[in-house]
């Protein structure tokens, strides 16, 4: 049996916007200059960021979310890492750690 060591990258909340910004950029063939996000947390719908692309507006939720932080840590990082591997935190900002 083999012992890995995990790593953790913590993603801060300007990077996760640049995360969601590059993929939903690449899904609706767009710039990534012109994509905005806002990032939130409720209690009822928990972790959602609402996309704004040439004036349309769409939510994602959570699970969205993390699928473009996956993209990016493997793009930016060289980090292969799987959902589970991701938990989006809230302090005084959000926060995704990474651990892979």
């Amino acid at each position: 049996m083999v012992a890995t060591k995990m790593s953790t990258t913590i993603l801060s909340m300007d990077e996760i916007i640049n995360a969601i910004c590059l993929h939903m950029a690449e899904r609706k063939n767009v710039q990534p200059t012109d994509v905005l996000v806002e990032l939130s947390w409720e209690e009822e719908t928990g972790y959602t960021a609402e996309v704004w692309i040439q004036g349309r507006n769409q939510y994602l939720v959570e699970s969205n979310m993390i699928e473009a932080i996956l993209r990016y840590v493997y793009s930016e990082y060289g980090i292969r890492a799987y959902r589970e591997q991701v938990k989006l935190e809230l302090d005084e900002e959000i926060t995704a750690v990474v651990t892979a």
